[in-house]
């Protein structure tokens, strides 16, 4: 009953990271880490309700990467917060949210579509970490589309008509900043990337030459075959192996049950075995 991987109404979630640690104490959780998009302001009030409730907490971030011009996530996991290296790096990559906002919202006018800056802004409890999920849900609000898939497959998704380049950190400098804070680099859900088998195998060699820690062997809702396959992959680029429900809110049935991942194949070296801050 682990779960690295989850957000709070600090990015995109929508519950307050209080309630995200009480519902997941609630499923069983025993060990859970809050890992916002970017950014690290729930943090402390987590950790103030889990310690209240006597849950197992881990500081945690989910960073955005840009990596051979494909966008890809790394979570952070036990670091020290108070890191101005990697709190410099956070604040660069939140800076740029706003700007993208405003192109694919200009997009979307032209495609008849009015007031998505405004409505997407009015949906996010942080403007600062206002993103596509908050597009999404203003599409799906004012009847443009059915759901969450639907708005990434017809505009939001990359290369979708709608869709806008943008340059997130690199990946060496996420890896140096979370190694700087004294934690630990994991590539979240490697599963979701569109990735040929040989960018794959790149991307594994070059996170673990810069001194990335694992990969997530499960996220949200995979299948038991994803998760012995991204055992199999952890093993052979000696990466340890993390678990996560990428929770974001209830009854959203893309993520995982928030506080309740499966238990990983038996080839894997958890990456919570070397956690040192708690």
């Amino acid at each position: 009953m682990i779960d690295l991987h989850c957000h709070s109404t600090v990015s995109d979630g929508t519950l307050s990271p209080a309630e995200v640690v009480r519902l997941a104490h609630e499923n069983g959780c025993t060990l859970l880490a809050l890992t916002d998009h970017d950014h690290t302001g729930g943090l402390a009030e987590a950790r103030a309700e889990a310690d209240t409730i006597g849950l197992r907490f881990i500081n945690g971030v989910e960073i955005s990467v840009t990596w051979h011009g494909r966008t890809i996530h790394v979570v952070g996991l036990d670091f020290d917060p108070e890191n101005e290296t990697l709190q410099t790096l956070l604040a660069k990559v939140r800076q740029g949210r706003l700007k993208r906002l405003e192109a694919i919202a200009a997009k979307l006018e032209k495609k008849g579509i009015a007031g998505a800056f405004e409505g997407a802004l009015a949906l996010a409890a942080n403007p600062e970490m206002v993103g596509r999920t908050h597009l999404a849900e203003f599409l799906i609000q004012n009847n443009h589309v059915r759901n969450k898939q639907q708005a990434f497959a017809k505009y939001l998704g990359d290369g979708k008509s709608c869709a806008v380049p943008h340059q997130w950190a690199e990946l060496a400098d996420c890896v140096n900043a979370v190694n700087g804070a004294d934690g630990l680099a994991v590539i979240a859900h490697p599963m979701r990337y569109d990735l040929s088998a040989t960018a794959k195998r790149r991307l594994f060699e070059e996170f673990k030459a810069l001194g990335g820690a694992g990969i997530e062997v499960h996220s949200g809702n995979c299948d038991k075959n994803d998760r012995l396959n991204y055992a199999l992959l952890a093993e052979r680029y000696g990466l340890l192996a993390g678990a996560g429900s990428d929770f974001h809110r209830l009854n959203d049935f893309s993520g995982g049950t928030l506080g309740a991942c499966p238990e990983l194949p038996p080839n894997c070296k958890p990456v919570w075995e070397h956690f040192r801050r708690h």
